[in-house]
């Protein structure tokens, strides 16, 4: 009966798995294979001559049900992961890298505006810069480069140094659009790609000095495809009724082209949502209309998605301008990192920022907004679900969600900028603490996508 057992397990066990572990998940799963291995020697030791001669069915028991039939499960599990480990989605769009002296050197100085010879002159200007960026012609012919800014700064020494930033979108350099979104294993041909652009660019550098080069800045960011009927618009309406500006320091809000695109600014940081497609059309009028940068380079997609039947693009993009604020960030998530662009370069940490950011969105757009049903069921619920309101607050809330129909958070906010402070705070307090009948989360679509973290490719759609 062992036997039979054991053989339904190893038919199971045989069955191709496919899982997608983290780097940090493969090292407990590396660890735990070393301890199967030292666990099976210890219940196994050198065999004598008389184990040799046990018989064909002991040693089918013994290896079936003992360590080694685990560890062979699990060896075999590896085998699959080793196929499947390289589809890791890796959702970073922009980066900003920042290149010292002594990490490249230039071979083609009048390529910059203006030229760059004072950096061969050592001239002690700190006010000086030059830029190379792509040309219109460049991204109409489908050819993507950096944006590059030399300048002559003061080092910790007191001296001039030259320093490089390189600012540039991963994907459009590697696709030639960003609607198309990395994975893990496009680091290293990303890199070369990277280093030979440069290098056409009258830059020279190494590959090992770009993956270790520290970053400025980086935007991590996640294409949602919508393909059941519903907008972006749909979403970008319902996300801008968050009342986010306390909680995430917003000095700034941006609703463009129509209510298609929405964006919290800050001085370190931006947090955008947008309808990508209508932005390719706005970049089709005009380079200025649109919210990305270098949009001509994605002009051949407008004809295919002219003709496109319920698809739709949401985009998300998270804009850490600052290397305090990366810091300050990692710090508060528990991210360990040395700021490279090769550390940086990880799927948990783009999926952990992106749904930071989502959670801050929804923590703030209050259930009071979504609640379903007329006013008496309204009140009701209210009064049924929050028994440590009072009179006096259970109305109060009544009230604000009858002005929520006519206005949103921010514009009522404005209507009573006359009135205390205080007063408004406590009622949101109060708001953020009411109970109701739950409903559907209106951002259901963009955390599954999130929490999914796929890869998104043209082709497959």
């Amino acid at each position: 009966m062992k036997l039979k057992k054991a053989a339904a397990v190893k038919t199971r066990a045989d069955k191709p798995l496919k899982i997608i572990l983290t780097i940090d998940e493969r090292k407990r799963v590396a660890a735990y294979f070393a301890a199967l291995i030292i666990i099976d020697k210890r219940l196994n030791p050198k065999k004598t001559k008389k184990a040799k001669r046990k018989t064909n069915e002991a040693k089918s028991a013994r290896t079936e049900c003992g360590p080694l039939f685990l560890l062979r499960t699990h060896l075999s599990l590896c085998y699959h992961l080793r196929i499947r480990i390289m589809d890791v989605q890796q959702m970073i769009d922009t980066v900003i890298l920042r290149l010292s002296k002594d990490r490249f050197s230039i071979n083609n100085p009048d390529k910059f505006q203006p030229s760059a010879r004072w950096i061969l002159d050592n001239a002690a200007n700190p006010g000086i810069k030059s830029i190379q960026n792509p040309t219109k012609k460049e991204l109409h012919a489908d050819i993507y480069k950096p944006h590059l800014t030399l300048s002559n700064r003061i080092n910790s020494s007191g001296a001039f140094e030259p320093l490089l930033k390189i600012e540039l979108s991963l994907a459009k350099l590697f696709f030639g659009n960003n609607f198309d979104e990395l994975k893990s294993k496009d680091f290293t041909p990303l890199i070369q790609k990277l280093g030979a652009t440069l290098q056409e660019m009258g830059i020279e550098t190494t590959t090992k000095q770009l993956s270790q080069a520290p970053l400025a800045g980086i935007h991590y960011s996640k294409n949602i495809p919508l393909t059941d009927g519903s907008t972006p618009y749909h979403f970008i309406n319902k996300i801008k009724e968050a009342n986010v500006k306390l909680s995430l320091d917003v000095n700034q809000t941006d609703y463009r082209n129509e209510g298609h695109s929405y964006k919290w600014h800050c001085n370190s940081y931006e947090i955008a949502f947008y309808d990508k497609i209508r932005d390719l059309e706005k970049a089709k009028l005009s380079s200025k209309r649109a919210i990305e940068k270098d949009s001509e380079l994605q002009l051949n997609l407008f004809d295919r998605f002219a003709t496109r039947r319920k698809l739709e693009f949401l985009r998300m993009e998270v804009r850490l301008n600052k290397r305090e604020k990366i810091k300050k960030l990692f710090k508060s998530l528990n991210i360990k990192s040395d700021l490279s662009f090769k550390s940086l370069f990880k799927p948990t940490i783009s999926k952990k920022i992106l749904l930071h950011y989502l959670d801050e969105i929804e923590s703030k757009r209050s259930v009071l907004i979504d609640y379903k049903g007329n006013d008496k069921s309204l009140l009701a619920a209210l009064l049924i679900n929050n028994p440590d309101l009072n009179t006096k607050q259970i109305l109060q809330i009544f009230g604000l969600k009858k002005a929520l129909e006519v206005m949103s958070a921010r514009e009522l906010r404005s209507r009573f900028a006359k009135c205390h402070q205080r007063s408004w705070y406590r009622l949101m307090a109060d708001v953020n603490k009411i109970n109701l009948p739950s409903s559907q989360n209106p951002f259901g679509v963009i955390r599954e996508q999130l929490s999914k973290f796929k890869p998104l490719r043209l082709a497959s759609i």
